[in-house]
């Protein structure tokens, strides 16, 4: 039997497709080239914006359009499956809108997914007709959030390791809350045999993944011991010089928790890259009050400034907001004046959109979209330019890069990434791939450098 998966959103999300992959394939199902010639066909969704939703609803229509042309040929057709955030949000909402589709399988409901398995294969899945729009299995309605084994992509030398699930912060902007529940920490045994299993798989590059990744918290049965993010840390830096795993990464950390201890085990241990995403959203103290951050301006800049006297080649990526209810010129004039003092290496910028359901849905002082539009051109102008600047600054050193793949455009070069989380592209051949590297940086063709290679690093 066959599937066929399209993921829309954050990483959490990939590494979910990657754990419902490994299910799929230990139970003898091949991928399928493209969802009409599929037994099942699996949209992992986004809610975070709207426009993210606004996708998802065009390709559902574009599958239940497929669907309805092979029933009415008289073939099968295949199971169709909405997982994810925006399952979690609408729930069987999904299908009254859509009755062909079969199931609705929120965030918290990943272990039913052998459940449906179960069932296209019960009913011979396009052979048999089974995608009937009809939900068999006797699936939970209120299900309890479980980690998968593995979230190991095949094929791929990074991967994912989720530590913890949720996020209790309730910004007042955000829908994650209310679409991933709250904050739930995976078993460290469990967090360090997938770091194990990944090393032991060929895997190079691991993160550690959380909506909310540095508030992870841990406490046995008895209550008598109890593991903070920065001790998870120190037990993942050990395992990783064990196994011989050569680097680790984390995202996403929330400065409001962010601990100097977390800083310390970073700064002891090369393992983990010298590049941190830390989301800042705004430079003002007021919007930032107003989002419900948990920190001010002065917090962030000092956390940026205690990091990087640690570890001072440390670079930095993050999140930005513009457009916030009630954000002055003068609110936004801060966030232009913060990026200028932290210099981020890339970011991801947006301006608000209300999300129904969150604490900013109602706030007054809206926005025009003529300014949100002209507010968020400013800021990618400027962040343009700190990219540009920061990369340039780069040319002619050496760094060692993890090489990922061949190149779509040349076969005879390869896609590499050095630990700051920037893309190289060097001459070599394919044999290379999954190794380490010490290479030249030489020019830049956007935002990608192209580099030299001046020697293998087995060793790494």
């Amino acid at each position: 039997m066959t599937y066929f998966f399209e993921t829309y959103g954050c990483q959490m999300n990939l590494a979910e497709s990657a754990a419902f992959t490994a299910d799929l394939k230990e139970r003898g199902w091949l991928p399928a080239e493209n969802g009409a010639d599929a037994d099942l066909v699996l949209l992992n969704t986004c809610s975070v914006r709207i426009t993210a939703e606004e996708r998802v609803f065009g390709r559902i229509a574009h599958y239940v359009s497929v669907k309805k042309k092979l029933l009415a040929a008289g073939g099968g057709a295949p199971a169709l499956v909405v997982a994810g955030c925006m399952a979690q949000r609408l729930g069987e909402g999904l299908k009254e809108k859509y009755p062909l589709l079969d199931y609705v399988m929120g965030t918290a409901a990943k272990s039913s997914f052998p459940l449906i398995l179960q069932d296209v294969e019960r009913r011979g899945g396009l052979k048999g007709n089974g995608g009937g729009g009809q939900r068999e299995s006797d699936l939970s309605e209120s299900p309890a959030f479980s980690f998968s084994r593995s979230h190991i992509e095949e094929g791929k030398f990074s991967s994912f390791v989720p530590i913890m699930h949720g996020c209790d912060n309730f910004c007042s902007y955000c829908i994650v809350p209310y679409v991933r529940g709250r904050e739930v920490s995976r078993s460290p045994k469990e967090v360090l045999d997938e770091i194990n299993l990944a090393a032991g798989r060929g895997i190079r590059d691991v993160t550690l993944l959380g909506q909310n990744v540095n508030s992870y918290v841990w406490q046995d049965e008895g209550g008598s011991r109890k593991l903070d993010f920065a001790g998870l840390l120190e037990l993942a830096a050990r395992e990783a010089a064990k196994t011989g795993l050569s680097r680790l990464r984390f995202l996403s950390a929330n400065p409001a928790n962010f601990s100097d201890a977390a800083t310390r085990v970073m700064a002891e241990n090369p393992c983990f890259c010298r590049h941190l995403h830390l989301p800042v959203q705004s430079g003002s103290d007021a919007v930032l009050e107003a989002m419900r951050r948990g920190y001010g301006r002065e917090r962030y800049l000092q956390l940026a400034a205690s990091i990087r006297s640690a570890m001072p080649d440390m670079s930095f990526s993050t999140d930005i907001l513009v457009g916030f209810p009630g954000e002055t010129d003068e609110d936004f004039q801060m966030t232009l004046s913060l990026m200028e003092e932290v210099k981020f290496s890339y970011a991801y910028m947006y301006h608000f959109n209300p999300r129904e359901g969150t604490a900013a849905y109602s706030l007054p002082g809206r926005i025009s979209e003529e300014v949100k539009r002209a507010r968020l051109s400013q800021v990618i102008e400027l962040q343009k330019k700190h990219t540009k600047e920061l990369l340039k600054k780069r040319l002619g050193s050496n760094c060692t890069v993890l090489i990922e793949g061949i190149s779509r455009k040349n076969a005879d070069e390869l896609i590499a990434r050095t630990e700051k989380d920037e893309m190289v592209v060097v001459p070599g051949p394919a044999s290379l791939t999954g190794s380490f590297a010490q290479v030249n940086l030489r020019s830049l063709r956007g935002n990608t450098f192209r580099a030299k290679e001046l020697s293998p690093c087995p060793g790494v």
